[in-house]
């Protein structure tokens, strides 16, 4: 699997804003084929049964070295702080796991088929292969591990085509604020 490369284009302590800034960036995208994942640092138990009423049957497992998971069938409240994770699922579940994340550090990924073709830069329509669109919520970083009070959306190209990373966030009226980050597979 190949990993691809993320640059921030917005941070925002408004999570409405961050959703409008993610819809116009799907907006240009080829979304023929459209899910999301989610990750979440969970340390509090109003939060984890707020997300595991939504995520059913997700994968979690017990942080900083400790024994608990939900591959051996613990209750996810006794191993707090917990980390979770859900692949593939309907973007319908976006508004919802918003909500229900509260405060917990947690990223969202759109997966789609491709960016679209990108002439000012020299680049032809990208495949789905380093398309993506993820907001943090209440972090800084893809992995989960700088704690914020603000989101931040990233958009996602390959290595090779780190121009279109600029050019994304032109289509939506901002520019990339950092440096471009490998992702997490």
């Amino acid at each position: 699997m190949s990993h691809s490369y993320a640059q921030p284009i917005l941070r925002t302590a408004d999570p409405a804003a961050a959703m409008r800034v993610v819809q116009r960036l799907l907006a240009i995208a080829d979304t023929s084929e459209l899910e999301v994942d989610f990750e979440a640092r969970v340390s509090s138990a109003p939060t984890m049964a707020a997300l595991m009423g939504l995520l059913r049957d997700t994968d979690w497992w017990a942080e900083e070295d400790r024994k608990g998971s939900s591959e051996a069938g613990d209750d996810p409240l006794a191993h707090l702080p917990v980390r979770m994770l859900r692949w593939a699922l309907p973007p319908a579940f976006v508004d919802p796991l918003v909500q229900a994340t509260g405060r917990a550090p947690a990223t969202v990924r759109w997966d789609f088929s491709g960016w679209p073709e990108a002439p000012e830069v020299g680049l032809g329509a990208g495949g789905c292969r380093g398309a993506f669109v993820t907001l943090c919520l209440n972090c800084r970083d893809l992995d989960l591990e700088v704690p914020a009070t603000d989101h931040t959306v990233f958009v996602h190209v390959k290595q090779v085509e780190a121009e279109r990373a600029p050019w994304l966030a032109a289509r939506v009226g901002l520019q990339v604020i950092g440096e471009m980050v490998m992702s997490p597979p």
